[in-house]
C-alpha cells in the first residue's frame, strides 16, 4: 500500500469519476462479495484507470454507473488526511455538512437540497463494509482504516436501505491480506490540534486474518469563555478502538466479525444568540444583526459538556452457492451521549425567583447574580443591569441577556439522547457476468432510544446529570420533556440488472419498507418550583398518553446508460426516496398553541401549526446526464428534477416555557439543479480539477408556516464550487514532493422556512403591556432577511515529502482563516437566532510510517 503517485479527486458532478494513477490497491479474498470493489492498480505510467465502485451494489466501473457518485481511493484518503465524514464531505460537490454544534453526535448532511432533519432521522444511509449503520450519531464518527469512499447522489433507499433518501455514503475498510502490515499518522497543531490513527493487520493462520485499528483526537478549540477564562466552549478529546477478524471457513464460506468502542468527553451548545428586530435596531443596531458580521464571545457561567459512548458489534456470512452468494449478518449499536449546558431562559424571568435551596439561606440567586455582575462586557445588545428584571419593564436599570448569560438568571440544561439498537439482513445475489444480475433479500431493525431535555434552576452548585431532580436539590428541573421510543422496521428488497451488450444495460430496484413506531412518555406527575405548573407544560392541557403508528413506503428505482462512444456514456435514472415519520416530544403541540398562537397573553397569533406526530417524507427524484473521459481529461454534466413531499424539517422554540425542540413537515419542496465535473491530467504527476453544483430550490406549500411558500429550501446553498490542484514530482529515485490545495465555495444559505417575511415575537405581545407601552406591538416584529449565511469559501493546503514507507507533511486548514457560519437557527417566534461559527485556521505538522 505505497505513498506512490496520487489517485486524484473526480469531485463528481453528474456520476463522478476517480482515475488513479498508480494507487496500490487493497487485495480482497478471492470470494468477495458483490457488494465490496475488486480494485484495480494500473502502473504508473498508465492513462488513468478507473475506480471499481459498488454503487449498485456489484462491482463496475464508476465509469458504467447510471447514477452520481463521488468517489475516493484510499491513496486520496491518505493524502487528504480523511478520518471521518466532515473531511470528504466538503471535497463533495452538492454535498454539505452541519455537525458537533449543540454536540457530537448532532450531524445534518444535505444533499442537493434533502436535509437531515435534527432530531429526526437522517437523509443518508451510512454503509460500512457492506453493513447499514442504524444511528445518525455514526455518521461523523471515525469509521476505522478507511481503503474506499463512495457518496451515492440521489434515493438509494431500494438499493442501500433505510434513510437513504438524499444519497448513501459507503464506505471499505482495510480487510486483512496474507502478510502482517500496518502503519500509523500523528499530526499536531495549533490550539493543542492532534490526530493520531494506527493499524496494524495480518494473518493469524492460514484462513483466518486481522485487523485492529485505532484513533486519538484532542484539541483545545478556538474560544475561550471569557467570564470562567477556561478553554471550554468547543474543546474536545475522542478515541476509538476497532477490531475486525475475518475467517475462510473452506472455500465456500467466509465470516466477518467486527467490534467498536469509543469514548468522547467534550464541550457542547457552541452557540451565539443574536437578535433580529428591525425597529429596535433603529435605536440599536446590535437588535438587527447581521450573522455574518458577529463576533463570538462566550461568557455562560455554566460548564458545556458532552459525553458520547459508542459500542458496536457486528457478524457478516457470505456462503458461495455456486451460482449465487448468500449474505447474512447482524449488527449491534449501542451510542449513549448527553450533554450540559446553560440555558436560554433569563430573557423570560422564569428563574427570578430561584432560591438556595439548602435551607438555611433565602437569598435570590437570580437577583444577587445580576447585582454582582451589573456591567459586565456581553455581546451588544445584550447588557447586565442592575436587577433581571427584563428592559421592556424596567427600562432604567433592567437587563437584556440573550442566551448563556454568566448569570444563574439562565438556569441549567441536561439533554440525553440514547440508542440502542439490533438489525439484521439477508441477501441473495447472483454471480457470474451474464447479460441478467440480481439480488433480493430483507431486513429487520428494532431500535430503543430515549431522548430527553431537562431544564433546571441554576443555584450555583453546577448540574446533576439526571432527568428529574427533585425540588429541595441542588439543581432542581423546572421543565422536562422525556420520551421512549421503539421502532420495528421490517423491509423486503430485490434488483435486477440487465445489460444486453457492452453498451447498455438497463437496472431496476424496488424495496417495501414497514416502519412501527411507538412513543411513551417518561415525565413524572410533578411541579415546577418556579411557575407552579406542570413540568412538562403540555401537562396542563391533558396526560401525555402512550402513541403508535405505522409508516409504509414503496420505492422503486429505474436506471438507464448508453455508451454513445468509447467511454462516453449517456445515463439516467429515476428514484422514490422515504424517510419514516415519527413522534416529537409529548405535549409540543399544545404547547406551541399555547404560547404562540392563542388571545392569552403576551398574544402574537404566530399561525404556526405544529403536531405531536410528524409525517414521513417521501420524494421523486429524476436525473440524467453524460459523462465521459477524452485522453487525460474525465469529465460529467448532470441535471436533476427533485419534488419533495411533507419534508422534515427541525424547529427551535424559546419563550417563558423554556426551549423547545420539534420536527415539522413543509408539504412540497421542488428541487432542481445542475451538476459539473472536470478533471485533467496536466502532465504525468500533476492534475487539476474542478466541480460546480447549483440548486433551485423552492418551498410550494407549508401549512406549517403558509407564509412561506416561494421560499428556499432550508440549509440548502444555492452552489457549491470546488476547485484543486494536485502536484507529485520526484526530488530522487525514493522521495517524492507532493503538493496539494483544495478551495471549496459554498454558496449562499437560508436555515430556515421563515426568510425575509415579517413575523410577530414575543417582544410584538409584551410590548402593550410593558413600559414601551406607546409604541405599536408591531414594533416587535423580526424579520430574518438578515440571518442568511453569506457565501464563503475555504483553502486547504498541504506541502510534503513522501518515501516508499513513510511521509511528513506541513499542513494548513482554512488557510486564510475565512470567518464564516457553520450553522444558523433562527428562533422565530423569539425574535433572534442562535448562531454557531465555523473551524477557525489549523495548521501543523503530519507524520506517518508503515510497514
Amino acid at each position: 500500500m505505497g505513498y506512490r503517485t496520487a489517485a486524484f479527486l473526480m469531485s463528481s458532478a453528474a456520476c463522478v469519476l476517480l482515475p488513479i494513477t498508480g494507487a496500490s490497491a487493497q487485495t480482497l479474498p478471492a470470494q468477495a462479495s458483490p457488494a465490496e470493489p475488486a480494485a484495480t492498480a494500473p502502473d504508473p505510467g498508465d492513462i488513468p484507470g478507473d475506480i471499481i465502485v459498488t454503487a449498485r451494489r456489484v462491482n463496475e466501473s464508476a465509469l458504467d454507473v447510471p447514477a452520481s457518485i463521488t468517489a475516493f481511493s484510499g491513496d486520496m484518503i491518505a493524502k487528504a488526511s480523511i478520518t471521518r465524514a466532515a473531511d470528504f464531505v466538503k471535497l463533495t460537490p452538492g454535498v454539505t455538512i452541519v455537525s458537533s454544534t449543540a454536540e457530537a453526535g448532532d450531524t445534518q448532511i444535505n444533499i442537493r437540497g434533502i436535509n437531515g432533519a435534527r432530531d429526526a432521522e437522517s437523509s443518508v444511509a451510512l454503509v460500512v463494509d457492506g453493513i447499514l449503520k442504524t444511528n445518525t450519531a455514526a455518521l461523523n464518527q471515525n469509521q476505522g482504516t478507511m481503503r474506499q469512499i463512495e457518496v451515492l447522489k440521489g434515493p438509494q433507499g431500494a438499493l442501500y436501505g433505510r434513510n437513504a433518501a438524499a444519497g448513501a455514503i459507503v464506505v471499505q475498510t482495510l480487510k486483512p491480506s496474507d502478510h502482517f502490515e500496518g502503519g500509523a499518522t500523528a499530526s499536531y497543531g495549533n490550539n493543542n490540534t492532534a490526530l493520531a490513527t494506527g493499524y496494524i493487520a495480518g494473518p493469524l493462520s492460514e484462513s483466518v486474518g486481522f485487523v485492529v485499528s485505532g484513533d486519538y483526537r484532542t484539541t483545545d478549540g478556538f474560544y475561550r469563555n471569557s467570564f470562567t477564562n477556561t478553554k471550554n466552549v468547543d474543546n474536545q478529546e475522542s478515541w476509538n478502538v476497532n477490531g475486525r477478524i475475518i475467517a475462510k471457513l473452506g472455500s465456500a464460506t467466509t465470516i466477518d466479525a467486527k467490534a467498536k468502542y469509543g469514548q468522547l468527553n467534550g464541550a457542547s451548545i457552541n452557540f451565539n444568540s443574536a437578535f433580529q428586530l428591525p425597529s429596535f435596531g433603529l435605536v440599536n443596531p446590535a437588535f438587527n444583526e447581521d450573522v455574518n458580521q458577529h463576533r463570538f464571545n462566550y461568557y455562560g457561567n455554566i460548564k458545556p459538556t458532552n459525553t458520547q459512548r459508542t459500542i458496536e458489534g457486528s457478524v457478516k456470512l457470505e456462503q458461495d452457492l455456486g451460482g449465487a452468494v448468500l449474505t447474512a449478518y447482524g449488527l449491534y449499536s449501542n451510542i449513549e451521549n448527553n450533554l450540559t449546558a446553560d440555558g436560554t431562559s433569563a430573557d423570560f424571568a422564569r428563574y427570578i425567583s430561584t432560591v438556595d435551596p439548602r435551607g438555611a439561606r433565602t437569598v435570590n440567586a437570580c437577583f444577587a447574580s445580576t447585582a454582582a455582575l451589573t456591567g459586565f462586557p456581553v455581546n451588544q445588545p445584550a447588557n447586565i443591569g442592575a436587577i433581571p428584571v427584563p428592559f421592556l419593564f424596567a427600562p432604567a436599570n433592567g437587563s437584556t441577556f440573550g442566551a448563556y448569560s454568566p448569570t444563574t438568571c439562565d438556569g441549567t440544561q441536561y439533554q440525553v439522547r440514547n440508542q440502542e439498537d439490533f438489525s439484521g439482513e439477508i441477501r441473495l445475489a447472483s454471480k457470474g457476468s451474464g447479460p441478467i444480475l440480481w439480488q433480493f433479500g430483507g431486513y429487520y431493525l428494532h431500535i430503543n432510544r430515549t431522548v430527553g431535555v431537562s431544564l433546571g434552576g441554576d443555584t450555583g452548585n453546577g448540574v446533576i446529570k439526571q432527568l428529574y431532580n427533585a425540588p429541595d436539590s441542588l439543581n432542581p428541573t423546572s421543565q422536562l420533556f422525556a420520551d421512549r421510543f421503539r421502532t420495528n422496521v421490517y423491509a423486503a428488497f430485490g434488483s435486477t440488472e440487465f445489460k444486453p451488450t457492452d453498451a447498455i444495460d438497463l437496472s431496476v430496484a424496488l424495496r417495501y419498507d414497514v416502519e412501527e413506531r411507538h412513543a411513551n412518555s417518561l415525565v413524572p406527575t410533578a411541579r415546577d418550583p418556579f411557575t407552579g405548573g406542570p413540568i412538562n407544560p403540555g401537562q396542563a392541557f391533558g396526560p401525555l398518553t402512550d402513541k403508535s403508528a405505522t409508516f409504509r413506503q414503496l420505492q422503486p428505482k429505474l436506471s438507464a446508460r448508453w455508451e454513445i462512444a468509447a467511454r462516453t456514456n449517456l445515463f439516467a435514472n429515476w428514484g422514490v426516496g422515504f424517510k419514516s415519520g415519527g413522534f416529537n416530544n409529548q405535549g409540543s403541540a399544545a404547547i406551541v398553541n399555547a404560547n404562540f398562537n392563542s388571545n392569552t397573553i403576551p398574544a402574537i397569533n404566530a399561525n404556526v401549526s405544529i403536531n405531536d406526530q410528524y409525517r414521513k417524507e417521501r420524494s421523486s427524484a429524476y436525473e440524467a446526464g453524460i459523462k465521459g473521459r477524452v485522453g487525460p481529461v474525465s469529465y460529467s454534466l448532470a441535471g436533476y428534477y427533485t419534488q419533495v413531499r411533507d419534508m422534515q424539517f427541525f424547529e427551535f422554540f424559546v419563550g417563558s416555557f423554556g426551549l423547545l425542540r420539534v420536527v415539522s413537515n413543509i408539504d412540497r419542496v421542488d428541487l432542481k439543479g445542475v451538476e459539473a465535473n472536470v478533471d485533467a491530467r496536466i502532465v504525468k504527476g500533476w492534475n487539476v480539477y474542478g466541480a460546480f453544483n447549483y440548486t433551485d430550490s423552492e418551498i410550494k406549500k407549508n401549512s406549517s408556516r403558509p407564509y412561506t411558500v416561494g421560499n428556499k429550501s432550508p440549509y440548502t446553498p444555492d452552489y457549491t464550487i470546488n476547485l484543486g490542484s494536485q502536484m507529485q514530482a520526484p526530488l530522487s529515485s525514493r522521495v517524492n514532493l507532493l503538493f496539494k490545495a483544495d478551495y471549496r465555495v459554498t454558496g449562499p444559505t437560508w436555515f430556515h422556512t421563515v426568510q425575509d417575511q415579517p413575523r410577530p415575537t414575543l417582544f410584538s405581545g409584551l410590548i402593550p403591556i410593558s413600559a414601551l407601552n406607546t409604541l405599536p406591538a408591531s414594533f416587535g416584529d423580526a424579520n430574518y432577511v438578515k440571518a442568511k449565511r453569506r457565501a464563503f469559501g475555504v483553502l486547504d493546503l498541504r506541502l510534503g515529502l513522501e518515501g516508499k514507507a513513510w511521509k511528513a507533511s506541513i499542513y494548513a486548514n482554512n488557510f486564510l482563516d475565512e470567518r464564516y457560519l457553520n450553522e444558523v437557527i433562527p428562533a422565530i417566534e423569539f425574535g433572534g437566532s442562535f448562531l454557531s461559527p465555523g473551524d477557525r485556521r489549523v495548521y501543523g505538522l503530519e507524520l506517518g510510517y508503515k510497514f
